[in-house]
């Protein structure tokens, strides 16, 4: 009897396939053939890498027939990075610079930029250039399937030090068990997203920044397309091992309140502890008669609870001092003065 072959099958669709597939396409019925791209690239001291940046990003998107915009968020360098940025914001009305008024930090600095931007879609972008120019193409064509943020992942990390590379393993790890809102890993600020994300991100008030928690909370449809992250084209980082620890726990604090109810069940296991040694020390004077604590061992609990104690009041404190600053409704950032090479408006009448 001659073996029959089976006839060749493929899953079907499930229901949630087919309804994202429907938002994807409504999405796409609305996309603009020709878009803005806003690129918004916060700097900070980095004059020696404003030329090299745009040299190389202005031709390939020129290249590719995109339509572009270059936002500068100039957070209060003390170079001549803002010197540098004047001179080719008037060769090319295409460069616009947003000069906030002192150093407010990377995230407010983004803020500045994603307020400022008119584009149909939005990129942030590290003027270093280890966010690849190159992919913006994958970026937009992942974009008009219907995707509303499309990000990098780095694939690969060879330009970090092993210690950096370890510690943003754990960081991702941790922030997403805490947290209700997810981070996928491996995944910075590069990104694409569209208007209606970035209307969303806008509305957002709150003073302690993190945007990458940020992009995540607005949700819409994501996708990622992989990289490998290079080598830093010019100048020098300007985070050091302890702001990246304070960026951590800013992304913990302003996005769960898991650390506060961890030491709330700590609590309740030291008071169990406590009423059933408690328990013990009265069942063996009962039975035994009274003897003679041991002082190592009462040292050792009351240093145990001490640094416990002040262990919750620092955490108390992180949220505490956070509210503060929230309650004052102090603004992100202040802008000295937006440039931009285009022509004079005619006086409102």
């Amino acid at each position: 009897m001659p073996e029959q072959s089976l006839p060749f099958t493929t899953a079907s669709p499930t229901g949630r396939d087919l309804a994202l597939e429907h938002q994807l396409a409504v999405q796409r019925a609305g996309r603009p053939a020709d878009p803005l791209l806003s690129l918004v690239v916060p700097v900070y001291d980095e004059e020696e890498s404003i030329d090299l940046f745009l040299d190389t990003v202005t031709p390939m998107l020129e290249r590719d027939g995109i339509r572009f915009e270059v936002v500068f968020v100039n957070d209060g360098s003390r170079d001549d990075t803002f010197a540098r940025l004047f001179e080719r914001s008037r060769a090319d009305r295409r460069v616009r610079i947003v000069n906030l008024s002192r150093n407010f930090g990377k995230e407010a600095a983004l803020t500045a930029g994603i307020d400022h931007a008119r584009g149909d879609i939005l990129i942030p972008m590290d003027i270093d250039l280890q966010d690849p120019p190159d992919l913006i193409g994958a970026f937009i064509a992942r974009w008009r399937e219907g995707y509303d943020i499309v990000y990098g992942i780095r694939t690969a990390r060879h330009a970090d030090t092993p210690a950096k590379r370890v510690s943003a393993g754990w960081f991702y790890r941790v922030f997403n068990s805490m947290s209700p809102v997810r981070i996928p890993p491996n995944v910075g600020d590069f990104r694409l997203v569209d208007r209606r994300a970035v209307e969303v991100l806008r509305q957002l008030p709150e003073r302690n920044r993190f945007m990458k928690g940020l992009f995540a909370w607005v949700g819409f449809n994501s996708v990622g397309v992989p990289y490998e992250r290079p080598e830093r084209a010019a100048g020098t980082t300007k985070f050091n091992l302890w702001r990246l620890w304070n960026f951590a726990i800013d992304g913990v604090v302003s996005f769960s309140t898991a650390p506060l109810r961890a030491w709330f069940y700590v609590g309740i296991v030291i008071a169990a502890v406590a009423v059933l040694y408690a328990l013990f020390i009265v069942t063996r004077v009962l039975i035994f008669g009274i003897d003679t604590p041991g002082y190592a061992s009462l040292l050792i609990a009351v240093l145990l609870m001490g640094a416990i104690q002040l262990l919750s009041l620092g955490i108390i404190g992180e949220y505490l001092g956070r509210l503060f600053i929230e309650v004052k409704g102090r603004p992100i950032y202040v802008v000295e003065g937006v440039y931009e090479d285009v022509p004079p408006k005619p006086p409102a009448t």
